[in-house]
């Protein structure tokens, strides 16, 4: 087992939930691309959804590189497409990465994507790296419980940061003289 066990799960579950939500209801994403001028056909957006949700479970179960650098390529372009929202001066209330769910464009976010990117791709070039699910739980105390709950609590972290610490960022600064 590795370092990177515990943040490889975090950021494929956040990406497996990002592309399930955006499968399922694609129209905050596709609002946000269409202001930013990129593709958003709402079934592309659902594709790529299906596609990242795959992507994401099959890292986490199987910790193939190559889904691994998938997973990396993946949190680089979302950072990307966060960077052009902040810097387009566009007001957009959600960058719809997780579908209906509101999450505000912020240099947090960018920091997590690029995080999460330099993980995946730590994960992905590591020698006898042992980061799939399956491996990692069965060198775990207490049948991995405690590691499942780590998990859980990062992914919740993420999300937080995704959607309440923006906004609490924005009402910080406008309560400053």
């Amino acid at each position: 087992m590795t370092i990177l066990a515990g943040p490889f799960a975090i950021a494929t579950v956040v990406l497996a939930i990002g592309g399930a939500l955006k499968a399922l209801e694609p129209a905050e994403t596709a609002y946000a691309l269409r202001l930013l001028r990129l593709p958003s056909a709402p079934l592309l957006l659902r594709t790529g959804g299906a596609f990242e949700l795959v992507v994401a479970l099959g890292a986490l179960v199987t910790g193939a590189t190559a889904l691994a650098v998938v997973v990396a390529l993946s949190y680089a372009v979302f950072a990307v497409v966060v960077m052009l929202a902040l810097a387009s001066g566009t007001p957009i209330s959600s960058c719809g990465c997780l579908g209906r769910v509101e999450t505000p464009p912020s240099w947090v976010h960018v920091g997590i994507d690029l995080a999460a990117a330099g993980v995946a791709a730590a994960a992905a070039i590591a020698v006898d790296t042992q980061i799939a699910l399956p491996d990692v739980l069965s060198r775990q105390p207490l049948l991995g419980v405690p590691f499942l709950v780590l998990v859980a609590v990062g992914v919740a972290l993420v999300f937080l940061a995704f959607t309440a610490l923006p906004k609490t960022m924005a009402a910080a600064r406008r309560l400053r003289p």
